[in-house]
């Protein structure tokens, strides 16, 4: 399985490697399909994760380094005692520059993203799967409050860094866990089942400074049973930590009301076409609706 990928420059890549051929057998075929059931279930997740926190786990950390090219200069120079130590790492100071400027919307993450219009039925298509976002959240009254808005779904793949931010000033409602399966949120898995709907999931409302109300949710996937959250009902500050996900690939969801954010155009484009987008944690991704309107 082939995905395509853009950097913000618009130059588009074609991206297939050994694990994208492996869940394409196991999500593409009735026998790999049967070997699924046991590898989704949290049981699995918590079986790996004791695995990858043992020292003698490091050495996947250093075939990872080493097969994906990670700059290692990004992160503060500290000594990992496991493969789940490294995974969670720390960016150094200075890696990352989260921006500032009150009107621009920034990534929460590191990670690949796209942009869907959410409907007036409030529900959205990624690629040929079509999602509500009363199944997303199990709140119908909730989901009606982002008709007309945006979902902006960005996809961490097991190289990315995995700790993610607020993306404004904002004060924090409660944490909703709803429990679920652990699919990958590989593009494979999504022909075939809904993943973002089954997988675990952790969301909250930011009423924040400049955006009006964002829900940001984290989902879990394949070896993901972990999302680490900071505790909700405070006041944040934009770039502030909320929190990580610990070892695979995994996913943040933002969803913006009608008419408080406009995502960027490159960004809309790509999403169009079916091509993830690269973006890095704290880079703008969209503006504030009522400064776009006045560059018009």
């Amino acid at each position: 399985m082939v995905h395509l990928t853009a950097d913000r420059m618009g130059t588009v890549k074609k991206e297939h490697s050994m694990q994208d051929r492996l869940l394409g057998v196991l999500y593409g075929t009735k026998a790999g399909r049967r070997l699924l059931k046991p590898l989704v279930a949290p049981c699995a997740s918590r079986i790996g994760a004791r695995l990858l926190d043992t020292r003698a786990s490091l050495c996947l950390a250093m075939l990872l380094i080493r097969c994906h090219h990670i700059p290692m200069e990004d992160f503060a120079k500290v000594k990992y005692r496991s493969f789940n130590d490294f995974f969670t790492r720390r960016l150094a100071d200075g890696a990352r520059r989260v921006m500032q400027e009150p009107e621009s919307f920034v990534s929460p993450c590191d990670g690949r993203l796209s942009v869907y219009k959410v409907d007036q039925e409030c529900s959205f298509l990624v690629k040929h799967t079509r999602y509500t976002i009363e199944s997303l959240l199990k709140s119908r009254k909730l989901a009606e409050r982002f008709a007309g808005g945006y979902a902006w779904v960005f996809r961490l793949c097991v190289d990315d860094y995995h700790r993610y931010i607020y993306t404004d000033d904002a004060a924090v409602s409660k944490i909703r866990r709803i429990p679920g399966v652990l699919h990958t949120v590989n593009p494979a898995a999504n022909d075939v089942c809904e993943v973002y709907k089954e997988n675990t999931r952790e969301y909250c409302l930011l009423k924040t400074a400049h955006f009006q109300t964002i829900l940001q949710m984290e989902v879990g996937a394949m070896f993901v049973g972990r999302i680490e959250n900071a505790a909700g009902e405070r006041m944040v500050e934009r770039g502030e930590e909320k929190g990580y996900f610990a070892f695979g690939g995994s996913t943040v969801i933002l969803l913006t009301q009608k008419g408080a954010v406009l995502p960027d155009g490159d960004l809309l484009r790509h999403s169009k076409s079916g091509i993830e987008t690269k973006v890095r944690l704290g880079e703008q991704v969209g503006i504030q609706r009522k400064n776009r309107a006045c560059q018009k």
